[in-house]
């Protein structure tokens, strides 16, 4: 403290901005310095875990020799480096991705096997989720938003086990369920249009010419503290009268091995009820299409985490959407060839009525309603919250200000999560 003040007395005795500056240089210099040194160590013995939030994608450059561990070994004396190496160990680089022969697409084993694709028992789950019948909790609105030509509402639910799932209703106006289709399965105008910027990969893993069915390997761009995820995923689609119900799931992959960066998702749901419906702006006829999506997937996030990142950057995401539909509309209409994943889109599998009608007759109705957080969940949450703060202000001090700071931090956090 005394070397502090004598420094700050030395800064404010020059009789010049120009002194007083240098002065604050040489004061700052030290410090700046050691936070650098401590930058570049825990860096080179960062733990696994932290190694893996921050990693990037694999086409980024490798680290400067400096910044990695084998070098800070080699400055150390002999006696610490051997005991350091054998408590730390040797972690050798993430393998490269492996390249797979396209001439695999077709006829695969894995792909005839409908339990590991996608299946009559998908569509009978899909089905339930659009008409409000799959016995889950109810649906808690999250917003509305709208665009001249398009109009978005989203929901979300948190079920006993398992990640937060999603519900949203997405109405474009001028649209038929046809163009609306191919759009949401044409992995190549993705990426080149960048209307889902997330979509940094993909790959058409296999496919069947009977069913429609692909396997798809993805990759996903996340923010700069995760590193990226990957997705195997199965597609289907089914035509019910005038709807296409597309499933798209994560299903298992032996032939491509896990790897620590990007990191693999496994449990991912994402589904559309594409259907033509009337326009908002009182035009007669079925001039408007609306896409009804079930999504949820365990991003390997802590789920309260991953319910504000999603809800903070919904909206961001989802109007992108209609500037690249619109897009894809006008490069169908000038006659652009499609896409092979779009041309996929098109080989579907009709449902006759009798299906439905066997559905209807084995479930409940169960209609889909708005409703409030649990006041019991909330008041356990906030009871947690302020004992911790009352065992932690006990704990620490008896003075009046740490107790009022940790009060006033556990009061700020309750108040967040009634507003979430």
């Amino acid at each position: 403290m005394g070397y502090v003040l004598s420094a700050v007395a030395r800064v404010l005795e020059q009789p010049t901005a120009w002194g007083a500056a240098c002065e604050m240089a040489v004061l700052a210099g030290p410090l700046w310095a050691a936070a650098l040194l401590g930058l570049l160590l825990g860096w080179a013995w960062r733990p696994r875990w932290a190694a893996g939030l921050v990693a990037t994608a694999d086409s980024h450059p490798a680290p400067p020799t400096f910044a990695t561990l084998e070098f800070w070994r080699t400055q150390l004396p002999a006696r610490i480096r051997a005991p350091l190496a054998q408590y730390v160990g040797a972690a050798g680089p993430a393998p490269p991705p492996q390249q797979e022969d396209d001439s695999s697409l077709l006829g695969s084993s894995e792909m005839a096997n409908e339990q590991l694709a996608v299946g009559k028992d998908d569509l009978m789950n899909l089905w339930r989720l659009v008409e409000g019948r799959d016995g889950g909790p109810a649906w808690i609105k999250m917003m509305e938003k709208a665009l001249p030509a398009m109009t978005y509402q989203a929901w979300r639910r948190d079920p006993q086990t398992g990640p937060p799932q999603y519900q949203s209703s997405t109405i474009f106006e001028n649209a038929n369920p046809e163009e609306v289709r191919d759009f949401f399965g044409d992995d190549q105008f993705r990426m080149s249009n960048k209307w889902d910027d997330m979509l940094i990969y993909h790959k058409t893993l296999e496919e069947c010419q009977t069913t429609g069915t692909m396997k798809v390997h993805w990759v996903r761009k996340f923010p700069f503290f995760c590193s990226d995820r990957e997705y195997i995923i199965a597609r289907r689609i089914w035509k019910l009268g005038g709807a296409y119900y597309c499933v798209t799931k994560g299903v298992p992959c032996s032939s491509i091995p896990r790897r620590n960066k990007p990191r693999r998702v496994d449990v991912y749901y994402s589904s559309w009820c594409i259907r033509p419906v009337e326009s908002r702006r009182g035009n007669s006829g079925l001039t408007a299409c609306e896409v009804l999506l079930f999504h949820h997937e365990d991003m390997g996030i802590p789920y309260e985490i991953a319910k504000i990142g999603i809800r903070q950057g919904m909206w961001g995401c989802v109007k992108r959407i209609e500037p690249g539909l619109r897009a894809y509309q006008k490069a169908r209409a000038a006659g652009e060839p499609l896409s092979q994943s779009a041309l996929m889109a098109h080989i579907n599998t009709k449902v006759g009525d009798n299906f439905v009608r066997g559905l209807e007759s084995n479930d409940d109705q169960s209609d889909i309603v708005e409703a409030e957080e649990k006041p019991a969940k909330n008041r356990v949450a906030r009871f947690l919250v302020l004992g911790g703060a009352v065992a932690l202000a006990c704990t620490l001090d008896q003075g009046l200000l740490t107790k009022a700071l940790i009060f006033g931090v556990a009061r700020k956090f309750v108040g967040q999560r009634n507003t979430l």
